[in-house]
Parts: structure tokens; sequence; C-alpha cells
């Protein structure tokens, strides 16, 4: 299909989980559309991700509806098979995905309806437009860090292996799932790794036979919302190794020194808040909160599953939580590595629409946007924790899908109406 003057009801920008989605249920509600990706599909599944990474879900649950992966349904499945899965969605539902067109630039059309899209492949037009680019945009290290450290410094967007770092420890900075698999994987290998915890949840892999994704559907804790504006909470979970369950104190018996949240640099010095122990109290106090609702559903519901006594067996605070470091010479302590594990930002200078606050973050309900055609999909919390996630993105973009069906009825409507004016 040739894309250059093409006329559509709606254009994807990105075809990532979201935008595959998207491009599904339009496809099932007979919308004209297309999806432009500038790289391939799933494209970040393939190399924005470090080499042994799996998905944080198990498979059963972590996919799309109407097609499963050719795996365990309990395997936490490697990234490239993530990639291939949406390769092959696209396929069976022989979406209209164009691989290889930059968007450069979207805004509303001048005297007529609906935008224009410049692309390196043309000039496109549309009623509705949906940013289907996804979360993880733009990698952020803040500012406190050094502009030209005397070390190896990185943002784990980058990172891939332990053996693309230099000799000597490393200090990562991050309490999500990135940071605790990134630090476990190096310490795992050999290295000296210091890992800066900041306000994080440690849900568990598991608990009473079930996996914390079956918790969270059964519990309501899905369609969760956030109240506060502050950062992001790290969100600890993995599937590593089989999936376990994710213990800071575990980890630092394992020879991993915790830290405060980093708070700055002065050369090669860096300072962290005393905050370890109240980070980790409060991330223990929401887990054993999680364990009474739990146990209260289990029995309400008459369900036989197997007691877990032990898993609200503390451990004492290490060496490292009761005496914190607040300072830490990177020099004298042999580190030449830092990592970032800081999260991402967005980047949507090509959409140049009424959309965005004083901060260029998205305005939206629902991933409903206040400027007339213009959608939003695949941005954490859209509709709830589980908008970030494969399963939920699938759920959102129906949503979305529904909402553009609907508004092209009413045109439909108020079109036929004139026609029935006019001819009388």
């Amino acid at each position: 299909m040739k894309l250059d003057r093409l006329h559509v009801d709606t254009v994807v920008i990105g075809a990532g989980q979201a935008g595959v989605a998207m491009s599904e249920h339009l496809t099932r509600l007979g919308i004209s559309h297309v999806v432009l990706e500038k790289n391939r599909i799933a494209e970040a599944w393939r190399t924005r991700r470090w080499d042994s990474l799996v998905a944080n879900g198990p498979c059963w649950h972590d996919r799309f509806p109407n097609m499963e992966f050719n795996a365990d349904p309990d395997a936490f499945v490697h990234h490239d098979q993530v990639a291939e899965y949406f390769e092959q969605y696209a396929s069976k539902f022989n979406l209209p995905i164009h691989t290889g067109v930059t968007v450069n630039k979207v805004y509303k059309s001048p005297n007529q309806l609906g935008y224009t899209i410049e692309t390196s492949q043309g000039m496109l037009y549309a009623q509705h437009i949906v940013s289907a680019t996804g979360a993880f945009q733009k990698p952020v290290i803040p500012t406190i860090a050094p502009k030209q450290p005397e070390f190896y410094q990185i943002h784990s967007d980058q990172y891939k292996n332990p053996q693309q770092l230099p000799e000597g420890g490393v200090l990562v900075i991050g309490a999500g799932s990135s940071g605790v698999q990134i630090a476990d994987e190096l310490n795992r290998a050999g290295k000296k790794v210091y890992l800066s915890v900041g306000r994080h949840e440690r849900p568990p892999r598991t608990y009473r036979n079930r996996d914390n994704v079956w918790w969270l559907g059964v519990l309501g804790g899905w369609g969760f919302m956030r109240t506060d504006t502050g950062p992001l909470k790290g969100f600890a979970v993995s599937g590593a190794h089989g999936g376990i369950n994710v213990d800071f104190r575990v980890l630092a018996q394992q020879g991993i020194t915790l830290l405060g949240s980093t708070q700055a640099f002065a050369g090669q010095v860096v300072e962290f808040k005393d905050n370890l122990k109240h980070n980790l109290d409060e991330a223990d106090t929401a887990l054993l909160a999680f364990y009474d609702e739990a146990d209260a559903y289990i029995q309400n519901n008459g369900l036989d599953l197997p007691a877990e006594p032990q898993a609200r067996q503390l451990l004492p605070d290490p060496e490292c939580v009761t005496q914190p470091l607040l300072a830490l010479d990177l020099a004298a302590q042999n580190i030449s590595s830092v990592i970032w594990a800081s999260g991402f930002g967005y980047d949507f200078s090509w959409l140049q629409v009424d959309a965005f606050d004083e901060c260029n973050k998205p305005i939206h309900k629902q991933g409903i946007s206040p400027q007339r055609g213009v959608y939003f999909l695949g941005l954490p919390y859209l509709t709830g924790r589980g908008s970030s996630f494969i399963w939920g993105v699938w759920h959102d973009a129906k949503y979305i899908a529904e909402h553009i069906d609907i508004q092209r009825k009413y045109k439909d409507y108020q079109t036929d109406k004139n026609l029935l004016k006019y001819s009388a």
C-alpha cells in the first residue's frame, strides 16, 4: 500500500504491544487504518532489553486473549520470544502495519477536518490519531548524575550483560524490576554490587500456590489507579530463574550492599539519604497487608490452597541496613560502573496538538485526550495498574477503538441528517 496522500480513518503510531492491539480492534470494527512503525514490530522487546531478560508475568496471563504462546503456560518467556509473538500475531490477523516509516510531525489539518501526518514516506490524512509509542520512549537519568563522569555510566536501557562493564564494582541506582534484576545478575556474575533502594513495592512472585498476577486479578489490584502525582514507586517483581520472590534482605545476604535513595554526586563521592530502613519497612508493611487480604479471600471463598506461614517471617535487618552508608567513595571502593535504573520519560515532540500540560505530559482520561480525535495508549495507569502489561494494553486498546467507532457513528448520523435536510 502506498502511503503518500493516503486518507484513512485512523493512524496508529507505534507497532509495539499497544499498536498491535489497537490494530486488531480497529480491524475487527472495520475501521480503515494503518500502523506506522519506524523500526520493526516490537522493536523494544528485541533490542532495548538486556540479554537474559524474561517477561515479568507467566505467559498464560501475559498475552493477548486470542493467541497463546508456544510455551509452558507457567513459563516466563525470553524477550526475543515476546517479540516473535507480536510478529506472529500481526501476521495472524493480517494487520496493516508499515515498518521502516518514521513519523516526523502530526498536526491539525488546516482548513479541514482531521489531521495531517508527515512521514518519511509521504503525507497521510486521518480523522483519528492514536499514539501507541508506549511509556519507555526516552531513558531518564536524573540531573544529579555527573555530566562527564570519571567512571562508566549508563542507563539500564543500555545494559546488555555483565561482560560489557569494565573490571570493578557496580553501583545500581533504582529498586524497580530492572534495577533489582540487573543487580542480582551482576552479583551472580561475581561483581561487587551496591544497590540504591528508593520507595518500592515488592509483591510476592507466588503466594499459597498462586502467582502474583492471579492475586492481582482476584483481589481487584489490576484496576488500581494512583491518587498521588509523585514519582512512581519501584515495582520489584521478577520472572528470572523461573520466577522468584524479591527480598532485599536476601540480596544483602547474597553479598549486595544496600543503600538508601541516591541524593547527590560530588566528584566520585555519592551521597545517599538515610531512608533505607524506612523504604524496606514501608514495603514490608504493604506486603503483610497483601497477605492478610489474600488469606481472607481464600477463607471467604472456601479455597483449598496450602498455607504458607513462612512467608510472613521477615529476615532480620543486615548490617548495611542497621548501619547504613550515607556516602560512598567510588574510587576508594573500586567501583568503576554506575547503572541508572531510573525509569523513562516521554517524547511527543512529533505530536503537535493541544493535548499536553505545562510539563509536556499527555492530558487524557482513560486514553482520550481533550484534543478531539487524539488518543494515547500504552501509558502507565492509563486505566489502571494493568495498562503497562501485555494483557492490559489489549483491553485499553479495545476501549479506545470502541470510542473511535462510536464517534464515527455519531458523525455518520449527522451527515445523513444534513443530506436529508439538503435534499428536501
